[in-house]
């Protein structure tokens, strides 16, 4: 595995459901995983992950862990060469 995108999201739905968009369409060339952390959203950031985007690995924390333990509990999962951290407000080019 060449890249392990990882994406620690709190309550982001929307933006969440952009970035995500924007990191699949600029990774289709190269092999990859996309991680969302969800630290504990109320809003339907979970569901919208698991009903659109059944290729991302989605970790749903019970509680919200803050942004340095959240993202370090996904990088734990990372298999790629490189790993990239996101924002979910994040738009990467093509």
């Amino acid at each position: 595995m060449e890249l392990s995108v990882v994406i620690l999201n709190y309550n982001a739905a929307p933006f969440l459901r952009l970035c995500l968009d924007s990191v699949i369409r600029a990774t289709q060339k190269i092999t990859s995983e996309i991680i969302v952390a969800d630290n504990c959203s109320t809003d339907d950031s979970v569901q919208l992950v698991r009903e659109k985007y059944p290729q991302v690995t989605l970790l749903p924390f019970g509680s919200n862990y803050g942004f340095s333990k959240g993202n370090n509990l996904a990088v734990k999962q990372a298999r790629g060469t490189y790993l990239c951290i996101l924002n979910p407000d994040t738009i990467v080019g093509r």
